[in-house]
């Protein structure tokens, strides 16, 4: 039988993990300039992200959104593509396993489709969650590759940023709120009781069955 409790901590870790995802996909904290080479400038801290950058200097924060979409490089707007496409597949399956919960009433008391919806929708969560990690995994790739890649100059090396890290979390979550969502919706029956004689075992007489047949 569906589990309630299952199907509520899926849908809840799921949000949480949807809620992280936008966070990340609006911070601009996805790289951050690296103090490579003999100069370091300590004032100033260049941070960057999918939709805008920022400047710290002296403890003042300027930030500015990028002119442009299609001035960006094939790689950022990959990236930005695919968190977005991510965000929208969990805003699709939220409906979908909130009609399906086994707690709720938009579909009666049908529990086989509210099961298959709420499937659906987990389906649908963990698909997010890969499609999230893409651009994570992959921006955390060229960060490295670059760093390590002595043909870059020093002031365009960059190291990874705080949401690079926190998306990496938001993906698991999701995906492990998709995969818990997705058991609690599973129906498992007991197998039937077989006798020795290869029936199945009929129900134990009661007193009053007992009764009767000595009286007759």
């Amino acid at each position: 039988m569906a589990t309630t409790g299952l199907q509520v901590l899926g849908l809840l870790l799921s949000l949480t993990g949807w809620a992280g995802g936008a966070l990340v996909c609006a911070a601009p904290w996805w790289r951050v300039s690296a103090f490579a080479g003999d100069e370091l400038v300590v004032s100033e801290v260049l941070w960057e992200g999918l939709w805008m950058t920022c400047l710290s200097q002296w403890g003042k924060v300027q930030c500015k959104v990028f002119d442009s979409g299609l001035a960006l490089s094939g790689s950022a707007q990959l990236c930005r593509g695919l968190t977005v496409l991510s965000l929208l597949l969990c805003l699709l399956a939220l409906p979908l396993a909130v009609a399906g919960l086994k707690c709720t009433h938009c579909l009666g008391d049908q529990q086989g489709p509210k099961a298959s919806l709420v499937r659906a929708a987990a389906v649908l969560f963990v698909f997010a969650a890969v499609v999230f990690l893409l651009p994570i995994t992959w921006t955390a790739y060229v960060v490295i590759r670059d760093f390590y890649d002595p043909n870059v100059a020093p002031p365009l090396k960059r190291e990874l940023g705080p949401a690079i890290y926190l998306g990496w979390i938001v993906a698991v979550v999701m995906l492990v709120g998709g995969a818990v969502l997705y058991m609690g919706s599973t129906s498992t029956s007991a197998p039937p009781i077989i006798s020795s004689s290869g029936r199945n075992n009929p129900e134990p007489a009661t007193m009053e069955d007992k009764a009767a047949k000595a009286y007759v």
